[in-house]
């Protein structure tokens, strides 16, 4: 080999070096790059999940207050249940809060039925509600309505214990239960109604409907309206066409006979965790 062929092999030697450096060099910067950007993102996910994780963990702890409200509710008496929220306020609405919110799962709600049977009925009829919540039934049509629940944050809703209202006997015309029919003291609370009724007057009741299935554990539907026909009503008519309540239609009778009354035990409604 000359020696001229010796200096063109180092010259095209120390290209080729120079080459894979530069390229080592573009593949470090873009290695770098490429880290930049990949450690951006995570941090946009993250907010987001955090984000995701704190609204779920906040409906959880929602959801299970209500639960435990929802419980005490159906396994105390309306006097206790009184004095419950009396002492704490708030919970009544938490309570209120996830009620409506397991009421938005339902495909129909009760109260617009009830609502509707008394839109075609006469505007001059006046109605007791008993457990009316946010006094919806009242807000929807033009009778006089007497609003009942355990706490009043509305100026027309009236607080008290449903077993003991402030109304005068034979004063009204229409008296509902729509998914109130809560406390173990319940019958108290239909003994209420019968009081306030007038002679002819209307028992509305709407329920949620495994209450009332005996094959889960429920009453025998058939034995709460004797019961209640034995207190001075008469059953006009039942609807059990609906998945998720029933609806209990009464007139109170004319003439009242006092009698020892065997009342099936309602099952509370409990809501599973999900």
């Amino acid at each position: 080999m000359t020696e001229e062929q010796r200096r063109s092999t180092k010259r095209k030697r120390g290209h080729r070096r120079r080459g894979k450096s530069t390229a080592a060099v573009t593949n470090d910067e873009s290695s770098s790059v490429a880290a930049s950007s990949g450690s951006a993102s995570p941090i946009r996910s993250g907010s987001k999940s955090s984000s995701s994780f704190l609204d779920k963990m906040k409906a959880k702890l929602s959801g299970g207050y209500f639960r435990m409200i929802n419980e005490k509710l159906y396994t105390c008496s309306g006097d206790e249940a009184l004095k419950y929220f009396k002492e704490d306020p708030s919970l009544f609405n938490v309570y209120h809060s996830g009620y409506q919110e397991q009421m938005s799962r339902w495909p129909e709600q009760p109260n617009d039925i009830i609502i509707k049977w008394i839109k075609d009925h006469s505007p001059s009829l006046v109605v007791a509600d008993f457990g009316c919540g946010d006094a919806r039934l009242a807000k929807s049509v033009k009778n006089k309505v007497f609003s009942f629940d355990l706490v009043s944050n509305d100026p027309s809703v009236i607080a008290c214990d449903m077993s003991n209202t402030s109304l005068d006997s034979s004063s009204v015309d229409v008296a509902v239960f729509c998914l109130s029919l809560m406390g173990t003291n319940f019958p108290n609370y239909l003994q209420e109604a019968n009081r306030v009724l007038k002679p002819n007057g209307w028992l509305l009741i709407a329920e949620v409907k495994s209450r009332f299935d005996p094959n889960t554990g429920g009453a025998d539907p058939n034995k709460f309206v004797k019961a209640t026909c034995e207190l001075g009503f008469t059953s006009t008519s039942k609807d059990f066409s609906n998945k998720m309540f029933i609806l209990f239609y009464f007139k109170k009778k004319e003439k009242q006979k006092s009698k020892d009354i065997e009342w099936p035990e309602l099952k509370p409604c409990l809501y599973k965790r999900r």
